[in-house]
């Protein structure tokens, strides 16, 4: 099984299929942000752009940045349309840029968003660390971090999981990237939800979640 998740293996994996992910903004974005003032939000990992789009259509200038140019093909057609829905594609046109980036090689600039948001996007611990430091820099004064992901305690579920360990994090390990004197913790803690397991029947599954707010 592939565990090297470079450009190559996300271009396939999206040409593969009409659509990897399930279209709809991840409940988590929506829970945390829907009281935020909209401003300039970083979308890491933004795939089909389903959350991007969210954020676009309640305001936000977003930029959408993602390893697969075809995903980021795919979002930027999906934009125009906003499924379906014109009132949506009127609210979100112009409100997107999005950009190709390897995360491992590139950095955001540095406090410029209101918004940074990163839902699943996982990477070896190494690189991970530096990621979620950069993100962290690039949160304005007065701005929001929000940081999902598998967590740690999933790496045994019996949903299907991704197959390295080292791929899984915790909330705890997001909170000490952060320097205590620069950010107020919101929200640090492993979220249950339930999915479907292997056989269709109800399973658990916690994410990790972050919401800080930089002072």
């Amino acid at each position: 099984m592939r565990t090297d998740f470079d450009r190559e293996y996300w271009d396939d994996r999206y040409s593969a299929l009409d659509d990897v992910w399930s279209g709809a903004a991840n409940p988590v974005l929506v829970t945390e942000t829907s009281d935020l003032t909209p401003g300039r939000a970083l979308d890491i990992g933004c795939g089909e752009g389903a959350d991007a789009i969210w954020l676009a259509c309640r305001g936000w200038q977003v930029t959408g940045v993602d390893f697969s140019v075809v995903a980021l093909e795919r979002a930027a057609a999906r934009s125009r349309r906003a499924g379906g829905d014109p009132s949506a594609a009127v609210a979100s046109a112009g409100r997107i840029d999005w950009q190709q980036h390897d995360l491992t090689r590139w950095a955001p600039p540095a406090s410029r968003y209101d918004l940074v948001t990163a839902q699943f996007m996982h990477l070896p611990s190494a690189p991970r660390t530096v990621l979620f430091r950069a993100l962290a820099d690039a949160v304005a004064p007065g701005g929001t971090l929000l940081i999902v992901g598998h967590d740690v305690s999933d790496v045994h579920a019996t949903a299907h999981r991704m197959p390295d360990p080292d791929l899984f994090f915790s909330a705890d390990e997001v909170v000490a990237t952060l320097d205590p004197a620069r950010w107020h913790i919101n929200v640090a803690e492993a979220r249950t939800r339930t999915i479907s397991g292997p056989d269709g029947s109800p399973s658990p599954a916690a994410d990790a979640v972050v919401r800080a707010s930089r002072l």
